[in-house]
């Protein structure tokens, strides 16, 4: 049975309408959001509460670091050593949390964010034919009766 999305979940999507029709769907203890199959954002809580962040690209980086928003950055480990990693969100800014509109210019970038990752990502490596080995044996039909 699928989790009914929190209020401030709903909030978010209600806000970030302008990019297109939003939905919540659980990820990893937060929220994903989604327009038109892509996400454009996610709602976690890095300790100081449920934030929302916003899809960013290497393009428009400077922008949401112009504005004094905050990178994901997150706790992890490796090889039994705490690192620290980073996703490309950004929190929203405060002044746009205010309304759909103030948010507007903000999730269009979120989405354009969303789109060059979805258009840049690497196409699948091909599948190596298999060995004889590893091939399965061929099942053949029943004979057929002779007449």
């Amino acid at each position: 049975m699928a989790t009914a999305p929190s209020d401030f979940a709903l909030y978010c999507c209600e806000i970030l309408s302008s990019a297109g029709p939003c939905t919540a769907k659980r990820m990893f203890g937060g929220w994903g959001l989604s327009t038109d199959g892509l996400t454009i954002a996610i709602i976690a809580d890095l300790g100081s509460g449920e934030k929302l962040w916003l899809k960013a690209s290497d393009e428009n980086r400077h922008q949401w670091e112009s504005a004094g928003c905050e990178r994901f950055t997150y706790a992890s480990s490796k090889g039994g050593e705490p690192v620290s990693r980073s996703a490309n969100y950004y929190s929203a800014p405060e002044d746009a949390m205010d309304s759909a509109h103030a948010m507007a210019a903000w999730a269009r970038m979120a989405l354009q964010a969303a789109l060059v990752a979805k258009n840049t990502k690497k196409a699948p490596k091909p599948r190596r034919a298999p060995t004889p080995r590893e091939q399965k044996p061929q099942r053949l039909g029943k004979p057929r009766a002779k007449d």
